[in-house]
């Protein structure tokens, strides 16, 4: 499979309390068929292509020790529509050490498969998002963040390009995020921490830890190497291979293998230059693999491995 994916965002103050920020990003997507359990088989030549056109764009007003921002999103694909908005608000203490967050988001998608015959048509999706959390500086060279977030989503989940894929029509979704940034001056290095929690009420519930070191050299260079790993189990009705193995109709379904049980490893590093006049230059290079026998205290069996590079080219500009 090989996906290219221009992007470009622009953050611009419009004020001393107003700034507009927004992206657009188009994908695309082409390669072979997915080797299990996919209704366009490797025989029919088909193989696999797409495009995704998305944008976004958000305001935040600044009121004293407050700030509110409002966003909008769009994303377009051939067989996929989705449409968002969010509010969002931050309280700051007076000393501006700590940063309360509070947010709401709902997503609207519809989903029209592309195939011969089907009966989908603009089926719906809908779901709410929620999130709370809280910034701290715990000293000048050290702050943590903790978000917590809950969503909720109810409509068509089913994945119409795998044979007998029945899912449920809700989902909830409960995640804890927690980040820690701790700068070195003696080596004018940072060193990056996160882990998240994810509990699904699909049963896939995962684990992500992720470590990064920023490591500043002369001449305004940065080299900054990363590691993630991540675990999660399976959907309560996901069914190992062989196809059709389990199938009972009118219960939910899935031969899916991103909703089977696995871990996975991304190693990645980022090279920046800083240039003149505020702009900067950076490559960031990623290789990620995942196997079922990774996955702590086991994963799903008959499950070939599965990796992915890739490679990001970004130019920047402050004003």
């Amino acid at each position: 499979m090989s996906v290219r994916n221009p992007s470009i965002y622009a953050l611009v103050p419009v004020n001393d309390t107003t700034e507009v920020e927004g992206s657009v990003v188009y994908d695309s997507m082409s390669g072979a068929s997915p080797l299990y359990h996919n209704t366009l088989s490797g025989a029919s030549g088909l193989g696999v292509t797409d495009y995704r056109s998305a944008g976004d764009a958000k305001v935040t007003k600044y009121f004293g020790n407050w700030s509110l921002g409002v966003a909008g999103v769009v994303s377009s694909e051939r067989d996929y529509l989705s449409r968002g908005a969010s509010v969002d608000a931050r309280v700051y203490s007076d000393d501006r050490n700590r940063t309360y967050a509070f947010g709401i988001a709902g997503v609207n998608d519809r989903i029209n498969p592309q195939i011969v015959g089907t009966n989908i048509v603009n089926a719906p999706r809908n779901s709410l998002e929620y999130l709370v959390g809280i910034t701290q500086a715990l000293s000048p060279t050290a702050i943590v963040q903790s978000n917590l977030t809950y969503s909720y989503g109810h409509g068509y989940y089913d994945y119409p390009y795998k044979l007998l894929d029945t899912r449920p029509t809700e989902r909830r979704i409960f995640a804890w995020l927690t980040r820690y940034n701790q700068y070195f001056a003696g080596q004018d290095a940072a060193l990056r921490l996160s882990y998240r929690y994810l509990d699904d009420s699909w049963g896939g519930n995962s684990s992500a830890l992720a470590a990064a070191w920023v490591q500043a050299f002369a001449n305004e260079w940065s080299v900054t190497p990363a590691v993630r790993y991540y675990t999660q189990g399976a959907a309560y009705f996901y069914h190992d291979p062989p196809a059709g193995s389990g199938f009972r109709l009118g219960e939910p379904y899935t031969m899916d293998t991103r909703l089977s049980a696995f871990g996975a490893f991304t190693f990645g590093v980022t090279v920046e230059k800083a240039l003149a006049d505020g702009w900067s230059v950076n490559v960031r290079a990623d290789y990620y693999k995942q196997e079922s026998n990774w996955r702590i205290g086991g994963g799903s069996p008959g499950i070939e491995p599965f990796s992915a590079r890739w490679l990001i080219v970004g130019l920047k500009k402050n004003f």
